[in-house]
């Protein structure tokens, strides 16, 4: 009864207000054109824009009266991270993105690019915000990079990120890619670890080049890890679209700026994930979208260690470069890498504004970055990022008067999403919670794999994904099917906690949960050599010889798993390998 009546609630938020002709009088209008400030009306019937006008609302119009206000497009963020967690709660398996994109929409960001979900991931994402939970609009990326370069810390290996060093390779794997029908192509492609860790493999410039001339083949936009101006350099000779961080090593040079301005590629400075400041704002915006514990813990944080002097080069460097870059004509847009510490979903993409200005724009030109600029580098600009007859009726409502008092852009008042209303305290008070956002679970299936699939999936549609563990230097690994099982191999590193695993999603992607409380366990058959332990509603571990045993783990919870998962470890630099087959469920 609880959980329908939490996703009753979610798709109340989800749906809005049923389609109807709303009329927003008096408010100070900057439509993101260019256009002079002016007062206006706005006509939203349906999902769209009817008109921009100086003349009475339509008759039967729901009229707001928007005396006070700045009527603006709906921000753009073109760099988050919707899985990572800065101030939400999360679970043993992943953040609670649901509340993440809802940060957002509670702050009048009404569409995102994310670079966090893999491309297993996309379809429930995408099918989850447009008929259950309600979020901005999310433009998701497939992610490339090369080995051991920036991207490819985390352990997910290649279903997360993957990995080219050729022209060929890069071809190829943009092609595999494109079959899942992502948004864009974000490319690392930049090793430099800012002075402040050893740094990473980077991307020449003929592999980028191929792989931005196949993407563009694909109608795909090539967005980049790119925060050198060396690095800057290759990605616009290659044909990248938008560069999502800035450039931190160096100030801008006459050739960099020239090249930018002649590929026409985007530049998005992150100010916000670079921005040496303290990590708790006393500020009514940051309270709002985070969780009452993540708030608590900000509050009573002690204060951190003296700013680095390489952090305080990077940030003079990244400002000075913003006002460089739009005086050389170079397109600039809006983008926070928000999910990264410090950096807090929503707020953040409002703090950018903020930012931009602190590096040379004026107020119109921040908010123009984050709308109608935004729109043109992602392709949008048809459909979006202005405040025009016939777009897309995403509009955000500020008291105050942000274009020319850049701090009143925190002052949100009001969304519209395709013309329907957002109820930010129905958002607010869900932000608040630190409990999990209860997402319909799936029926399980009594079989989960015995590996006879011919096209590499599990029996319950999903694809295997091998982990490693995490940092610059992984555990080697590589596992295959035998036509019967499933083998996994490696050499584990050189490190603490080393090891190796296969994890099986209960769900495409795992995104969505997976109600087992049917089933007594987990069974499946293993042999191999190594430390092993089982993840599913807890960890257990497992003893494994090079004889084939069949073993059974109680669950002691299983009405929301997301995946099984099997892991192993040893010593350093040992070899561990594994061989799984028949893992089910079991009554």
């Amino acid at each position: 009864m609880r959980l329908g009546i939490v996703v009753a609630a979610w798709l109340a938020l989800a749906q809005g207000q049923a389609p109807q002709t709303i009329a927003i009088t008096n408010a100070t209008v900057v439509d993101g054109t260019g256009a002079a400030p002016r007062k206006a009306t706005v006509v939203i019937r349906g999902e769209r824009i009817e008109a921009v006008t100086t003349g009475a609302p339509p008759a039967g119009a729901r009229v707001i009266d928007a005396t006070g206000h700045t009527l603006l497009p709906g921000i753009f963020d073109l760099h988050t991270h919707l899985r990572a967690a800065a101030g939400t709660a999360a679970n043993n398996y992943q953040t609670d993105w649901v509340k993440n994109a809802q940060a957002y929409l509670f702050a009048g960001v009404t569409t995102v690019v994310d670079f966090s979900f893999d491309v297993e991931q996309h379809e429930p994402v995408k099918r989850l915000l447009r008929d259950v939970v309600a979020g901005p609009r999310v433009v998701l990326s497939a992610r490339m990079s090369t080995p051991h370069g920036h991207g490819t810390e985390g352990g997910w290996a290649e279903i997360h990120t993957h990995e080219v060093v050729t022209p060929e390779a890069a071809r190829a794997v943009v092609r595999r890619l494109a079959l899942y029908k992502p948004d864009v192509i974000k490319a690392f492609t930049d090793g430099w670890r800012y002075d402040m860790e050893p740094d990473l493999t980077s991307m020449d410039e003929e592999t980028l080049h191929a792989l931005c001339e196949e993407a563009h083949k694909h109608g795909l936009k090539v967005l980049t890890h790119t925060v050198t101006m060396e690095k800057a350099k290759v990605a616009a000779r290659a044909g990248v679209d938008v560069l999502v961080h800035g450039i931190g090593n160096a100030i801008a040079d006459e050739e960099l700026r020239a090249l930018l301005k002649k590929s026409g590629t985007g530049y998005v400075s992150t100010l916000s994930v670079y921005e040496p400041r303290p990590r708790w704002e006393n500020n009514d915006l940051l309270r709002s979208v985070l969780t009452e514990s993540a708030r608590e813990r900000l509050i009573n944080a002690r204060p951190g260690p003296p700013i680095p002097a390489a952090r305080a080069r990077r940030w003079n460097n990244l400002l000075q470069n913003v006002g460089l870059l739009k005086k050389a004509g170079v397109a600039i847009g809006a983008g926070t890498d928000a999910g990264m510490p410090g950096t807090y979903h929503g707020w953040a993409s409002l703090r950018e504004l903020k930012l931009l200005v602190a590096g040379g724009l004026s107020p119109v030109e921040a908010i123009r970055a984050a709308t109608s600029e935004s729109a043109r580098l992602l392709g949008l600009d048809k459909e979006r990022g202005t405040i025009e007859a016939g777009k897309l009726a995403d509009l955000v409502l500020v008291e105050g008067a942000p274009h020319a008092e850049i701090n009143d852009i925190d002052r949100v008042r009001r969304v519209f999403l395709g013309g329907r209303e957002i109820d930010r305290a129905a958002l607010a008070k869900g932000l608040a919670s630190d409990q999990m956002t209860a997402l319909p679970a799936k029926k399980a299936a009594e079989l989960v794999d015995n590996f006879e699939r011919g096209d590499g999936r599990t029996a319950v549609d999903t694809l295997p994904v091998n982990l490693t563990d995490s940092g610059h230097e992984r555990s080697l690994m590589q596992f295959t099917r035998t036509g019967k099982t499933l083998l996994a191999v490696g050499r584990l590193r050189e490190g603490a906690q080393p090891g190796i695993g296969v994890s099986l999603p209960l769900s495409r992607g795992a995104v969505e949960p997976v109600d087992a409380s049917e089933f007594a366990g987990v069974q499946l058959d293993l042999r191999g050599e190594g430390e092993f332990r089982l993840v599913a509603s807890e960890t257990v571990a497992l003893k494994a010889t090079s004889e084939w045993q069949t073993h059974r783990v109680p669950l002691k919870d299983a009405k929301r798993l997301h995946a099984i998962t099997l892991r192993a470890t040893g010593k350093p630099g040992s070899k561990v390998w594994f061989e799984l087959d028949n893992v089910r469920f079991y009554r």
